[in-house]
């Protein structure tokens, strides 16, 4: 696969990446838990994908591999997911016998959020007929590239625990699960940016990580519920 598969998703290609979003996270645990009937996980999963992480289209940081077959949409450090839409939405869309629990796992979700700057992944999917072809990895090491450079924290969280060693071999370390009564636990995870070295030719292009930032901040996170 090569690196130049990968591209920006333009706002007016929003949509496409959205679909892409949403078809990966057809067996996903939390998104099911969320909406569990199929009609309603289909009509409203792309609204909430808008709301969680719609801003990535606005500051050009969703990414397409190969024709959409697989998408990620990442927040700039000091920016936020549109919690007023997001709210609103859940209010609208959600059972209110369920309400309470959703608003609190999201309120979880927040807590775990580090104080420091950091880039965040709300989402990154691909689609089941194209997994298995190192696609997740390669949106992965896209993005973490910049954050390296930038010498910037990221933060996501993991949504099963099948998607933890994915994570873990790009550097992210577990650190806590979020979790309300009966539903499917979600893991909170932090990756430190990683010194970039330079080969004796001083191209950039072959740099490489070795290990963590000299001056990266030791985070520590808000108090969890869980």
């Amino acid at each position: 696969m090569n690196k130049e598969s990968i591209e920006a998703v333009a706002p007016s290609n929003a949509d496409q990446a959205i679909a892409t979003i949403v078809l990966g996270f057809s067996a996903d645990p939390v998104a099911r838990w969320f909406y569990p009937d199929p009609h309603d996980y289909l009509t409203q999963l792309p609204h909430f994908v808008r709301a969680f992480a719609g801003k990535a289209f606005e500051y050009n940081s969703a990414y397409q591999i190969d024709g959409y077959s697989g998408a990620s949409l990442w927040l700039p450090p000091e920016v936020h997911p549109d919690e007023n839409a997001l709210m609103a939405l859940l209010q609208c869309t959600i059972p209110k016998e369920n309400q309470q629990n959703i608003f609190a796992f999201v309120e979880q979700m927040d807590r775990y959020h580090p104080s420091e700057p950091h880039w965040y992944l709300p989402m990154i999917g691909v689609d089941p007929a194209k997994q298995g072809k190192g696609y997740g990895s390669a949106l992965l090491k896209h993005a973490l590239a910049r954050c390296d450079g930038e010498g910037q924290l990221a933060y996501l969280e993991a949504s099963s625990a099948k998607s933890i060693p994915l994570y873990q071999r790009q550097g992210f370390e577990r650190v806590g699960t979020i979790q309300v009564e009966k539903s499917p636990p979600m893991f909170p995870m932090l990756r430190k940016p990683r010194r970039l070295v330079l080969t004796e030719s001083n191209d950039y292009s072959s740099r490489h990580a070795a290990g963590s930032a000299p001056n990266s901040t030791s985070v520590l996170n808000r108090t969890p519920l869980a």
